[in-house]
């Protein structure tokens, strides 16, 4: 049983792979095409072209593995079929369920893979290969805002104007006010860098408040503790679906320590940790397919639509994401209930199955 267990799920990874292979060529593709509209701007070369692209690959793995598995695996059941080996395993005693438990084994298999890309490599990639593109490109990160970033700290409000890739400072005003709300410094910096625990800043000049006295002292350099981090700065370069759970988790905690509101870092977090059990759910999905007449269209047809089900699936997965962000559903809720949708489908249909 070991020997047919690896043939098994041998017969259902190859596919899987090659199928994963095939999207992510066509992805780099259009990336390579769509970039090549850049060059020239500042040092925007091809070899810069070519780093951002192969650096965003990493990012379209982790988008596709899903579908990827879905495909392959519905081609792969279909060949099964075609050759008549279900048939032949089935007739030896070898239950659906049982089947079903075996292949799960490559559904844990890609969801761990899953995993690791998205929460691993992912984010340092996609930051990287962002960096690559702005730095090339002589620009600067961009804010939401014309005046730049705005972060409260505690009983601070700091406005950056300027962050550059590297996540150090530009142009930095701190507005500190005291327990009662009355403004007590302002620090202008023209620079900052972070340097262990705290940021090290240069070129200041500071105002101070006292009662009914105003100051001003400069200095060339000075240390400003604060609970930004460096890492924080990547909400400038990534989106929060592409941000690690570690920094996800650690941005949650910032912003609930300033009572600002978390919803879509909360959507993203749990995004991140239920996604990659998606690839469970379409081999669970995909199994009852093996066993469709061969008169209602082979490995072909359910190739085609196993397409049309991987869109379907990331589809709603998107739909649940906006939808909930905008009637303030769970978090939980909104991320789990897609692919627990095609688990339970999948399960459904491997019960019918077998007792038909």
């Amino acid at each position: 049983m070991k020997i047919l267990n690896r043939y098994l799920n041998l017969e259902l990874a190859i596919p899987i792979f090659w199928v994963m292979l095939g999207i992510i060529g066509l992805f780099t593709f259009f990336d390579f095409i769509q970039e090549i509209n850049d060059l020239g701007k500042g040092t925007y070369s091809l070899l810069s072209i070519f780093s951002y692209v192969v650096l965003s690959i990493p990012g379209h793995v982790y988008e596709i593995v899903p579908i990827a598995v879905l495909i392959g695996c519905m081609f792969a059941m279909g060949q099964l079929s075609e050759s008549s080996e279900l048939t032949i395993i089935r007739s030896s005693g070898f239950s659906l369920k049982r089947l079903a438990f075996t292949l799960s084994f490559v559904g844990f298999f890609f969801t761990i893979f899953t995993f690791a890309i998205g929460d691993l490599v992912t984010p340092f990639t996609e930051k990287k290969a962002l960096e690559t593109k702005i730095q090339a490109k002589d620009s600067i990160v961009s804010q939401a805002m014309k005046s730049g970033l705005w972060i409260k700290d505690r009983n601070s409000f700091i406005n950056i104007e300027h962050i550059l890739p590297d996540a150090s400072l530009s142009k930095i005003h701190i507005y500190e006010f005291d327990n009662n709300f009355k403004l007590r410094t302002i620090t202008n910096a023209k620079k900052g860098n972070f340097k262990g625990s705290e940021w090290g800043l240069e070129d200041i000049s500071q105002t101070i408040f006292n009662q009914n006295k105003v100051s001003t002292i400069s200095l060339k350099n000075a240390n400003w503790e604060s609970l930004i981090r460096p890492e924080m700065m990547n909400v400038l370069l990534l989106s929060p679906e592409k941000m690690s759970s570690i920094n996800l988790i650690n941005f949650i905690k910032y912003l609930k320590s300033n009572k600002q509101k978390v919803t879509r870092y909360e959507f993203a977090l749990w995004e991140k940790l239920i996604y990659p059990l998606a690839s469970l759910a379409m081999v669970i999905f995909a199994i009852p397919f093996g066993f469709l007449q061969e008169r209602s269209g082979g490995k072909n047809i359910k190739i085609f639509f196993g397409i049309l089900i991987g869109i379907f699936y990331q589809i709603m997965n998107s739909s649940f994401r906006y939808i909930g962000l905008l009637n303030d559903w769970q978090p939980l809720l909104c991320a789990v209930i897609p692919t627990l949708i095609f688990f339970l489908i999948g399960v459904v249909m491997i019960y019918k199955t077998e007792y038909q």
